[in-house]
């Protein structure tokens, strides 16, 4: 088990870059701690994949040192970093029954048997895989092919770190709450450095302690679930995160208040020194943004209102801009002509996608 640290890496697949574009992987200083339960969160081709495999000594970063426990191990092969992979699609030995799929990282360490049977029923039935131990491996559903390769990874106790790289993309969807579920009670169990790849924020939010979100390869936040949703840094962590993600609109700022288009909004904060000639944005999430009637607050027009079944969201319009709103419980609205009624301590604004903080204004507790 180790703490992982990233110093000054960089990545480009190209020669000799020269400028922020060349790069896949943007510079990263950052920490793992041991034991911690992290997410690698983005889209496909944010450079997520070519993190992880950073780590796992796959690829030889461009610049920077990768540190595990303080050790360079920037260039040493993936053998000598004692890490286990799990990859998107399960890699097993179909010759082999499940029990020796699972004992086979420990039989090549050369574990007593007595320790590696015991560990290897202690891990099948973490996984629900006690009645099939026995059984060949090639005779099992995709499903339960991957559960052996999370198996494999986690059977090693004395790894450095484990690395799944989007390990559910084969799971039944009903199996993969299960399965995210057994890996976190795993996690608590075993203390081990874990690092999770997805561009799912359900198994990212709901597997990680913190989770890293990239972009454009490059961290653009680090945080808890929680800070990510109630103070995204960047508007991409925004829009990425939440169903439906977070309103950005154009606005400009004066004093304690916005305007979009026409529209006047009271912000709790002022923003006295927002950068000259930057981009400035307005963010608010759904949830803090709250259809009325006409009258009751920033003028709006209804385009349509969505039942998602727990919640209604009205899809609206201000000055042109659109908006996601929450509507609340027994509101009718008649026509397309209502209004919004917007949180001010849950407003953020941004220059250049970038979050300022703003400071109180007169007369307000900081």
């Amino acid at each position: 088990m180790a703490s992982i640290t990233l110093d000054h890496l960089a990545h480009a697949y190209r020669p000799n870059p020269t400028s922020p574009k060349d790069y896949a992987l943007k510079r990263i200083d950052h920490v793992w701690q041991q034991g911690g339960a992290y997410a690698l969160l983005g889209p496909s081709g944010c450079g997520k994949t070519t993190l992880l495999n950073i780590i796992s000594g796959l690829v030889i970063p461009t610049e920077g040192r990768i540190l595990f426990d303080g050790k360079d191990v920037t260039r040493l092969p993936t053998e000598a970093r004692n890490i286990a992979q799990v990859f998107q699609f399960p890699v097993v030995y179909d010759t082999m029954t499940v029990r020796q799929n699972l004992a086979f990282p420990l039989k090549n360490r050369g574990v007593a048997a007595d320790v590696i049977r015991k560990r290897v029923e202690e891990i099948g039935h973490q996984l629900g895989l006690s009645a099939s131990l026995d059984r060949k491996a090639s005779n099992l559903t995709a499903d339960a092919k991957q559960k052996i390769s999370l198996g494999r990874g986690l059977v090693r106790p004395d790894v450095n770190a484990i690395l799944f790289d989007e390990p559910l993309t084969v799971i039944d969807p009903h199996l993969k709450w299960q399965l995210r579920s057994t890996l976190k009670e795993l996690h608590r169990a075993l203390d081990l450095t874990m690092i999770y790849v997805t561009h799912d924020q359900t198994e990212a939010l709901t597997f990680a302690d913190k989770v890293v979100v990239m972009h454009d390869g490059a961290v653009v936040q680090t945080g808890t679930p929680e800070e990510l949703f109630e103070r995204p840094a960047h508007t991409f962590v925004g829009h990425f995160i939440g169903s439906p993600g977070m309103n950005v609109l154009p606005a400009t700022v004066e004093g304690t208040t916005a305007r979009v288009g026409g529209a006047a909004i009271a912000l709790e904060r002022a923003y006295p020194a927002l950068p000259a000639g930057a981009r400035i944005e307005l963010g608010v999430r759904p949830e803090f943004a709250f259809l009325a009637r006409r009258g009751e607050g920033v003028p709006v027009t209804v385009k349509r209102i969505d039942d998602i079944g727990r919640v209604r969201i009205a899809r609206v319009e201000i000055a042109g801009q659109p908006v996601a709103a929450t509507v609340p419980y027994g509101l009718a609205i008649d026509g397309t002509e209502a209004a919004l009624r917007l949180d001010p301590r849950q407003i953020h604004i941004y220059a250049d996608s970038h979050l300022v903080a703003g400071q109180p204004a007169t007369g307000t507790k900081a």
